[in-house]
């Protein structure tokens, strides 16, 4: 009997107190996990050290290399301290400023750390507060602040994140902490970046070149939560090393009816730039609190899942949730249904195509013909999976060799790829025998299975592309005897 398909949709689990431990995090790889995202805005020095170790401790224990992406925050607004909570009535008048503005008499003042926010904001414009959670409208705009209306009260605690729709915010693309925080994840070993509130491609070419100056080859992934992101989407991706759609904030910053078409287009030209892309926020939101999910839920992840993104990814409902490991084994769970129901076609090949990538179709194409054989790649930076997993071979697994173990780590945001660390010695047939040899003693595939092998040939002095068919070598006798006594 073939060994059973692992699920090809990722998934990502944000740590937080209720998964930080040890044991929680190899609880959580066994029951799926394939990245732990780092949320740069709740975490200091001293727990990103712990927590790398105890995830790079627990890979080695679970003999699954998982990958780790650190959230750097970026540029954000909020409203300044507080000393206690403020309570909002409906039709209110209320100021709010930058920092360093006194108060009138007799009006509430909501001051902010953004400090053109008068400038910026037009009359009219909607201010929402703690995710749209409270909302201002602008009827008057002062030399010094703003002059609002309370449209919907609530009340407003210390330090709010403030969102402004359709306000373009005049903020560097890396704060302060984002340098500090970049810094220590380069020295411990992070794979991937993930950059909050990216608005143009300049704001991940700056993230790229703060990585090369301390010698990083990480990913950076651009986060989508604003109208001017979905503007320049484009250009971001074709800059970026893939995109998180971001839905909590970008469904305050852009009409929420809209919400599911970004997303449909966001995965639709990730795929054609065959970059990754990752949809996240609020997935399984009601399972911070309860067993389980929603109905509504289970179909936000089916629909995501049939849409082909490369990963899903849990926040709240792993940080801080009562139930993190059951919140990944029912994620893995909606997937793999889905998946298993899923169509054989592939992606549409775009106009132009490469030879190259031509070749790689057809590699997918022979495979799934077959009966669904394994594809064997090997790779020196993570591009030939990369652009094999953008095709989206329902049901093909594609097992991607690499000598780098980071570039192992990375790979495993790529949709349906399984990464594998192995050194290439020997020439490229020693290679092969290798890794179907290390495939079939991990149980990925059987003795005698056909598996479509992706490598390079040398030919003289040239090197070439080939696509090869091969069977997986049997088990030696001495071992199918030791085997046979246990």
């Amino acid at each position: 009997m073939a060994p059973a398909l692992s699920r090809q949709t990722k998934i990502i689990a944000t740590l937080g107190p209720a998964s930080d431990s040890p044991e929680r995090l190899l609880e959580l790889i066994s029951k799926g996990v394939d990245i732990f995202r780092l949320n740069m805005a709740h975490a200091d020095e001293t727990w990103v050290r712990r927590v790398v170790n105890h995830i790079r401790d627990a890979s080695k224990k679970a003999q699954k290399d998982v990958a780790i992406m650190m959230d750097v925050k970026g540029p954000e607004i909020r409203t300044n301290s507080r000393s206690s909570p403020l309570s909002l009535s409906l039709g209110q008048i209320v100021d709010m400023a930058g920092p360093d503005v006194q108060p009138e008499a007799g009006i509430e003042l909501i001051s902010t750390n953004y400090a053109p926010i008068v400038k910026s904001v037009k009359k009219n414009c909607i201010v929402l507060i703690d995710n749209g959670l409270i909302q201002f409208k602008v009827k008057e705009k002062r030399p010094d602040r703003l002059r609002c209306t309370v449209e919907q009260p609530g009340v407003m605690g210390s330090r709010r994140h403030v969102n402004l729709p359709g306000v373009k915010i005049e903020l560097p693309a890396l704060t302060e902490k984002d340098l500090k925080d970049v810094a220590l994840g380069c020295q411990v070993g992070i794979d991937l970046y993930a950059l909050s509130f990216v608005r143009e491609a300049a704001d991940i070419k700056a993230l790229k070149e703060l990585l090369a100056s301390h010698n990083s080859r990480a990913g950076v992934i651009a986060k989508i939560e604003d109208q001017s992101a979905v503007d320049h989407l484009s250009p971001i991706i074709t800059e970026s090393d893939g995109l998180m759609v971001a839905r909590g904030d970008l469904g305050i910053e852009i009409p929420y009816e809209t919400l599911p078409l970004v997303q449909r287009r966001a995965i639709r030209l990730c795929q054609i730039a065959r970059k990754p892309v990752i949809v996240a926020t609020h997935m399984l939101e009601s399972m911070i609190e309860n067993p389980v999910p929603t109905r509504a839920e289970v179909s936000d992840i089916a629909n995501a899942v049939t849409e082909s993104a490369d990963a899903l990814m849990l926040s709240g409902e792993t940080t801080t949730g009562k139930h993190p490991v059951r919140c990944v084994e029912v994620m893995s769970r909606i997937a793999e249904a889905v998946e298993r129901d899923r169509p054989p076609e592939m992606t549409p090949e775009p106009v132009g195509d490469t030879p190259k990538a031509k070749l790689l179709r057809a590699a997918a194409t022979l495979a799934r013909n077959l009966g669904s054989a394994g594809l064997v790649v090997f790779t020196r930076n993570g591009d030939l999976p990369r652009v094999l997993a953008s095709m989206r071979s329902a049901g093909c697994p594609i097992h991607a060799f690499a000598e780098d173990a980071a570039i192992a780590r990375r790979m495993h945001l790529l949709w349906g790829v399984q990464p594998h660390v192995l050194p290439f010695e020997g020439g490229a047939e020693a290679t092969i025998i290798a890794a179907l040899t290390r495939l079939r003693e991990n149980g990925k595939c059987l003795p005698g299975e056909l598996m479509v092998i992706v490598t390079n040939v040398i030919l003289g002095e040239g090197i070439i592309d080939s696509v090869q068919l091969r069977e997986v070598p049997p088990i030696p006798a001495a071992t199918a005897q030791r085997n046979a006594k246990r």
